[in-house]
């Protein structure tokens, strides 16, 4: 079916046509779309499962992101909480709430960057809904699977481990800064807001090096460093001369005049991973240490104090 006119033109059934001609069947796929459900293996016998929604004006712009930009995002974000628990992700649901003048290729661009990122984890789309709504909206839910291992939560970190992040800090909150200021240049630092590159390998990598607790940074080092203190009950002492500032990061932050820190420490979106490792435990690639966990009321630090100001990002905070 061709991708011109709107979504109105294509009709509820024609884009969800249009959609779901774009995503192959994996092996943990038993019964795709088309019927009231489908029907994904769990060989574990568990489900690893997650949900993030995405709405246009807040988390994405159009004039700012293709559609699939978009679309690779939406996947993403779900697929790094899938492997922050150390699962393999399986399967995605999606949901979309579209204008009726939403250009068909627009949705269909959607699908393609959902299909191209679920591609670098062997996952797919088996699903979903499309609805009439006055803004994009994107609902989408993952499916992972534990392949018989233990899950990596939050809440098992102790004192005396290592702290260690792997993926990229900062870059997503420089390239929003870049975009906001009306550039579209460093084309590196925009293209992180547009779309994150979590670090999918390291999930499952952090898993068989023994790590006790893990997070997906995606609101903010600090602030998802604060969850994990929570959840296990300690300390978790960051040290900014180990947090790495790369060099994109570094030059966009000069040109606005803001401390770097301030993005790698605070910026969201990244989807690096934070986790924490026996003292003894090798470190697997690609993680790097940046702290130690101690013990005492949960709080976290940031050369030895508590971090002034917010630590990243809160949905409701004004």
């Amino acid at each position: 079916m061709a991708d011109d006119g709107t979504v109105a033109d294509l009709g509820e059934f024609g884009l969800i046509a249009a959609v779901v001609a774009r995503f192959p069947a994996t092996p943990d796929v038993l019964l795709g779309p088309g019927d009231d459900a489908a029907v994904v293996a769990a060989p574990d016998g568990r489900v690893v499962a997650s949900t993030d929604l995405l709405v246009e004006g807040r988390h994405f712009r159009r004039d700012w992101s293709t559609a699939h930009d978009v679309g690779r995002k939406a996947a993403a974000q779900n697929l790094a909480d899938l492997v922050a628990m150390g699962a393999r992700p399986t399967a995605l649901l999606v949901g979309l709430g579209a204008p009726p003048d939403l250009p068909s290729d627009w949705a269909t661009g959607l699908a393609d960057g959902l299909a191209e990122e679920c591609a670098l984890v062997g996952a797919t789309v088996v699903g979903g809904d499309v609805v009439r709504s006055d803004t994009v909206v994107v609902s989408v839910t993952a499916l992972g699977d534990l392949g018989g291992r233990a899950p990596v939560t939050r809440s098992g970190a102790r004192a005396g481990d290592v702290l260690a992040v792997a993926g990229r800090l900062g870059w997503a909150a420089a390239g929003l800064a870049v975009l906001g200021r009306g550039f579209r240049s460093p084309r590196v630092l925009a293209d992180a807001h547009r779309v994150p590159a979590p670090p999918y390998a390291a999930g499952r990598a952090a898993q068989e090096a023994g790590a006790t607790a893990m997070i997906d940074v995606s609101d903010g080092l600090v602030q998802d460093a604060g969850h994990l203190a929570a959840a296990s009950g300690v300390v978790v002492a960051l040290d900014s001369s180990a947090l790495v500032v790369d060099g994109p990061v570094a030059e966009a932050a000069a040109a606005f005049n803001v401390d770097p820190l301030v993005w790698v420490l605070t910026g969201g979106e990244d989807h690096a991973l934070l986790a924490a490792f026996p003292a003894d435990a090798a470190l697997p690639e690609p993680f790097v240490p940046v702290g130690e966990v101690r013990e005492g009321d949960p709080v976290v630090l940031v050369d030895g104090a508590p971090y002034a100001g917010a630590g990243g990002h809160d949905h409701f905070r004004a």
